[in-house]
């Protein structure tokens, strides 16, 4: 029922990020009913492929999938191979080429490392783009983390080619794990989806990629502050209070 599916998905936004997968696994075998709607709205973690051609690591993710095959950003080829395999235009597979290589940067500058990828389709009176971003820890025993980022774009062209409108939908997913011989293990993690739409001018000076670039940027700042916030600032005055707690008692 539609109340079912709204108590799943509000357990779900609750439940540790690092834990997607099994838990949408334990709900979907308690409700299988749901299974549907459940995987086509929880966002889960980002898996990484190699594309053995170019030696490039790339994300997976429905919008590169036809069937069992994934697209890849850097060849533009299915594995395992489809002969007739989803693809964009020419015109947009050209863009598709220039915004991975510019988000590539982005991330690298942002994130000093990870994976990125994005794929483009054409719409009717424009198109749609999904640009992903996966960051884990270094490896650190002490400490570990993921983040991973989906942000899907529509874009409408407007009828006289100089204005287009934009709507961007993000999703982030943050987990934290520490480990301390004295303070024992804390987990810290969380989800969090913001939508904007914006209308830019396009031209050779202000490109699409000039635009969702920008706006892909300022929302992930937005994110990254209010995940901060919510979940660090929360977290220290807890803390802050146990102490002050552990003092007076003391």
């Amino acid at each position: 029922s539609e109340q079912q599916l709204d108590c799943a998905l509000d357990l779900m936004r609750r439940l540790p990020p690092q834990q997607i997968e099994k838990n949408l696994s334990d709900l979907i075998d308690l409700v299988p009913d749901l299974c549907e709607d459940l995987l086509s709205s929880v966002d889960q973690p980002l898996k990484i492929a190699r594309d053995k051609t170019v030696g490039k690591d790339y994300l997976l993710c429905d919008y590169n999938r036809d069937g069992d095959s994934f697209r890849s950003p850097w060849t533009n080829q299915y594995d395992p191979p489809l002969k007739d395999g989803a693809m964009p235009s020419e015109k947009l597979r050209k863009l598709e080429v220039e915004a991975n290589n510019a988000f590539d940067q982005y991330r690298d500058m942002y994130f000093e490392g990870g994976v990125s990828s994005v794929y483009l389709w054409d719409l009717q009176h424009g198109f749609a783009g999904v640009i992903l971003i996966k960051k884990a820890g270094d490896g650190s025993k002490k400490i570990q983390g993921c983040w991973d980022s989906i942000h899907v774009v529509e874009v409408m062209e407007k009828s006289s080619g100089k204005n287009a409108h934009y709507k961007l939908t993000s999703t982030a997913m943050l987990w934290l794990q520490t480990t301390k011989s004295g303070s024992g293990t804390m987990n810290l993690g969380g989800s969090l989806t913001r939508q904007v739409e914006s209308d830019f001018a396009v031209s050779e000076s202000a490109p699409h990629l000039t635009n969702i670039g920008r706006m892909v940027e300022d929302m992930e700042n937005k994110i990254r502050n209010t995940l901060y916030e919510i979940y660090f600032g929360k977290t220290r005055d807890i803390v802050n209070s146990l102490s002050v707690s552990y003092i007076m008692d003391a």
